[in-house]
């Protein structure tokens, strides 16, 4: 059989597979139906191939080749589209990985790097090439080293670490804080290939952290740890079982400083005074604190009895010795302290056993005479006299919380015809056997505590919105008394007249009373106080007067209304005839003065009869009208003819 009758040309090839002659040139060059070439170039077809093409489709060749190669060229199309989304999604990664500022790596089971990111020129200052073989801790700072095993130990016992923070420094000597997430990659066997995680300087953050620590737990003026250091530092040797001593060193008489030369120069005195128990306390391996205005407080770790004795007698020898100038040439020189100490856990168990131990003995040092050292005693007055205090200040907490604070009144009458002059405000809180108790009981306390300022705002809005309630009847002046620590404070005062301002009411409505005490301790003070009232119309009263004969000679510089005479002499006037003296000659100078004596603690018709005969024109107390709670209506007794039953 010749070539010809072996073969078929593409045309009856065509035919008889039933597809184009364009189709089967292109078979022919992706190899899928080959043909064989003519001397002419022509492409003949085997025709035994084709016969059978034709004989195992059944004529439908075209058709089911078609579908088939239909379905290849899906399947190829969807595996170039797959293809092309996995390399544009590696280039995504790439890109991420590359880009974050949040250092990406991985190490192998030793822990050494095997890729690093970019972001590792920024926290080891090297490239990444060159950080391969190396591990994190090839650059730890001093002290990292033991958190760091510890970090190691954690994961490879949970397999996982979360945000641990070490302190590495860089290749070029810069300290860095870096936050590290990290997690063990293990092979199907359960071995561990390496560790791969994530990283972050953290450096601002923890910088920032720790400021806001050191700022808690420091003195703004000495930058001394302050009481809440302290604090921690005693509970942490407690729950150690470590013994040691607690040496509180109160500062004598420094209000007196502030109020003779400044606040400035208390400023400058207690920064001196810093610096110089700094070096006691460190000389006696010891830590110095400042836990109050005028207190500091040595604490000394693994000391006994003499040992804090002998710290306590250098630090009571360096006070007394310091001198530092309030102006050029003007040197002070007459500081003293007194020191108490407490031993831990001998007398006291907890912070709080051994706070209030240390400020016994410290309140026993003040009482013997000031100046002096004084270590616990359990059985000493100063320990009844804190436990009184402690007493009180959870009373005084209470009433405030629960504002359970009430309000008694007793007028100042004119003694012409009874007519009341102002009406003194008291205030009471609840004692321990649940009756009132009088200011007397408690204020020192307060004062001592920091709660005068907040009873002093307590009281004024009170007495405000009483005014306010009974705005529909004849208005009456009020007298309400002011602690010194209250007027002292000019932010308390600053809001003091604010709520005065805000209430609405006429600020001659009221009258507000300094003890003459509070008034000496702080002369610049109160003369401020003053002055910052005065335009709003309010007035002024002098209490306790004649307690301090030096308050006669500052009485040109307080503006006050009225001189509250103490009751102690209105009380003796019967016994005591330098008391009926007095009483003429304060009644003579406050005439000259313009001031105007009201007499307190008016028993009975005789001291009345006294009164009027020294010049006393105003008076009050329990024979005129007894106290009686704000708001209840109470009868002024007459104060002409004889006394009415």
């Amino acid at each position: 059989m010749s070539e010809h009758e072996n073969s078929y040309t593409m045309e009856q090839a065509s035919r008889l597979l039933g597809i184009s002659a364009q189709k089967l040139r292109r078979w022919d060059e992706q190899g899928i139906l080959g043909a064989q070439r003519t001397e002419g170039g022509h492409r003949r077809y085997p025709r035994e191939v084709i016969d059978r093409l034709v004989l195992a489709n059944g004529g439908a060749f075209a058709e089911k080749t078609s579908r088939e190669l239909a379905s290849i060229k899906k399947t190829l199309a969807e595996k170039r589209r797959i293809i092309q989304l996995l390399i544009e999604s590696e280039g995504r990664y790439r890109d991420l990985v590359e880009t974050s500022h949040d250092l990406i790596w991985q190490t192998d089971a030793e822990g050494r790097f095997t890729y690093l990111n970019a972001a590792a020129h920024e926290i080891f200052g090297l490239a990444p090439q060159d950080l391969i073989g190396r591990c994190f801790f090839s650059f730890e700072a001093n002290g990292s080293h033991v958190p760091n095993r510890r970090f190691l130990s954690t994961l490879r016992r949970n397999g996982e670490v979360q945000n641990h923070v070490t302190h590495l420094s860089t290749a070029r000597g810069e300290d860095r804080w870096i936050g590290i997430n990290a997690r063990i990659t293990r092979d199907e066997d359960g071995r561990m290939l390496g560790i791969r995680g994530t990283a972050r300087d953290v450096t601002e953050q923890h910088l920032a952290i720790r400021r806001a620590e050191h700022v808690a737990l420091h003195d703004a003026l000495t930058d001394l740890p302050n009481r809440s250091a302290l604090q921690r530092q005693v509970e942490a040797a407690l729950q150690s079982g470590q013994p040691g001593a607690l040496v509180m060193i109160d500062l004598d008489h420094f209000k007196r400083v502030n109020a003779v030369f400044g606040h400035g120069a208390g400023d400058q005195l207690v920064s001196g005074l810093a610096g110089v128990l700094k070096s006691v306390a460190r000389d006696r391996c010891g830590e110095l604190f400042r836990i109050g205005e005028d207190q500091f407080a040595f604490h000394l770790p693994e000391s006994h009895r003499e040992d804090a004795q002998a710290a306590a007698a250098i630090a009571l020898d360096a006070v007394q010795n310091y001198r530092f100038e309030t102006a050029p040439n003007r040197v002070v020189s007459s500081i003293t302290a007194s020191i108490g100490i407490a031993l831990h856990p001998l007398h006291g168990d907890s912070w709080a056993a051994v706070l209030a131990a240390v400020d016994a003995a410290t309140h026993q040092a003040k009482d013997m005479g000031r100046n002096r050292v004084a270590m616990f005693n359990p059985a000493s007055d100063a320990l009844r006299a804190s436990h009184r205090r402690t007493h009180w200040s959870q009373l005084i907490r209470e009433a405030l919380e629960q504002d359970e604070i009430a309000l008694y009144v007793q007028p100042a009458v004119q003694l012409s015809d009874g007519t009341p002059v102002h009406r003194e405000i008291f205030m009471r809180i609840r004692g321990e056997d649940g009756q009132w108790a009088e200011a007397a009981q408690f204020m020192g306390t307060a004062e001592s505590t920091g709660y005068a300022p907040a009873l002093d705002l307590r009281v004024l809005t009170r007495v405000l919105t009483h005014i306010h309630e009974q705005r529909s009847q004849p208005l009456q002046r009020y007298s309400v008394n002011l602690s010194a620590s209250s007027i002292a404070d000019r932010a308390w005062v600053r809001e003091f007249a604010e709520i005065m301002r805000d209430s609405g009411v006429p600020g001659e409505l009221l009258v507000f009373e300094l003890s003459e005490r509070a008034a000496m301790e702080n002369i610049d003070a109160t003369a401020s106080f003053i002055d910052q009232l005065r335009p709003l119309g309010s007035r002024f009263a002098l209490d306790d007067f004649g307690t301090g004969f030096s308050s006669f000679y500052y009485l040109k510089r307080f503006e006050v209304d009225y001189l509250k005479i103490h009751a102690s002499f209105t009380q003796d006037l019967q016994e005591n005839a330098e008391s009926r003296v007095f009483m003429k000659a304060v009644n003579g100078l406050a005439r000259d003065l313009r001031r105007q004596v009201v007499a307190k603690g008016v028993e009975s018709a005789e001291t009345l009869k006294l009164l009027k005969e020294t010049g006393t024109l105003y008076a009050q107390g329990r024979f005129l009208q007894p106290e009686a709670r704000l708001g209840e209506p109470g009868t002024v007794r007459a104060v002409r003819g004889k006394r009415r039953a």
